[in-house]
């Protein structure tokens, strides 16, 4: 199966480890891409598994995920009730193994991938809410790439009027959430996010880095 640009359903299940009635969904939602009736993009399976750490973990609901980010980032989570603060303060402390974090968070955005025209590009970085890399002391480099945080709300238009083409090795990755888009622009500036996105990335020196980072966060909290 190495080397395939594509697999069936049942391979893409095998794959992820889930049943081939979950791949389908998977592919209704757009989470993992259908190229032909019965094919799913294997770049794109291998993008969900990056981000989404497979599991018997628990995730954190959409909300929770970016109050563990706030608590990380040594911020308030004034969404959440005093008494959820307390018991995901906790949680936090407990957590002990990166690739458990990572379990928990990924609810935090759905992360999809698109081809852009390269007049698409600046206003795609003004729009998205790009994590901060420089806390990671990776340097920003000036390419055709672009990564960052969008609301849900807005996907579909910006899709419609930028004229973004789905492509699981697309060089534009939206990760998707549907809470308060303000905040996740906030947090998207702290070391937290940066390191999230970058353990989850593609590129194996990236996840190195970002594994890392958030090692030393978790020792730091507890």
């Amino acid at each position: 199966m190495a080397g395939q640009e594509f697999l069936t359903i049942a391979e893409a299940a095998n794959t992820l480890g889930v049943s081939t009635r979950h791949a389908r969904r998977l592919a209704d939602s757009g989470a993992v891409s259908r190229v032909a009736r019965g094919l799913i993009d294997r770049a794109s399976v291998d993008r969900y598994l990056y981000s989404q750490h497979m599991g018997r973990t628990r995730a954190w609901a959409e909300h929770t995920a970016w109050g563990a980010v706030a608590l990380l980032a040594g911020q308030d989570a004034g969404w959440l009730g005093a008494t959820q603060v307390s018991r995901l303060r906790r949680h936090l402390r407990e957590i002990t193994e990166v690739d458990d974090l990572l379990a928990r968070m990924r609810d935090r955005a759905q992360v999809r991938a698109f081809d852009a025209h390269r007049a698409a590009l600046p206003r795609l970085r003004e729009l998205a809410g790009a994590a901060n890399t420089r806390t990671l002391g990776i340097t920003d480099t000036v390419d055709e790439r672009v990564d960052g945080y969008i609301a849900a709300s807005d996907l579909d238009d910006l899709v419609r009027t930028l004229r973004l083409r789905e492509n699981a090795s697309g060089a534009v990755t939206l990760r998707v959430t549907g809470f308060d888009f303000d905040r996740v622009r906030d947090l998207a500036d702290t070391s937290i996010v940066a390191a999230l996105d970058a353990a989850t990335s593609t590129d194996p020196r990236l996840r190195g880095v970002g594994h890392r980072a958030l090692a030393e966060l978790l020792e730091r909290f507890r």
